[in-house]
């Protein structure tokens, strides 16, 4: 994956989600808790940081929330 396509997306749209290799559910990263480097990308969270190789990352797209998500489908 490129860091630069990656940043690009993700400040275009706000928040990803991302397939990594290493985890079976893709992971969601915001514009405030993500950091994506040339080689490497921080994810914040409410207990710690994870940190995963930018070449896991095997795809990326736009998070949408549905209005079921909600409960007011």
């Amino acid at each position: 994956m490129d860091a630069d396509t990656l940043q690009s997306e993700l400040e275009k749209t706000g928040e990803l989600m991302v397939n990594v290799e290493e985890f079976e559910t893709p992971l969601e990263l915001h514009l405030h808790d993500a950091t994506i480097e040339s080689e490497q990308v921080t994810l914040e969270l409410a207990d710690g940081e994870l940190t995963f190789a930018l070449e896991a990352v095997t795809g990326y797209w736009k998070h949408y929330h549905s209005l079921s998500d909600y409960g007011l489908e």
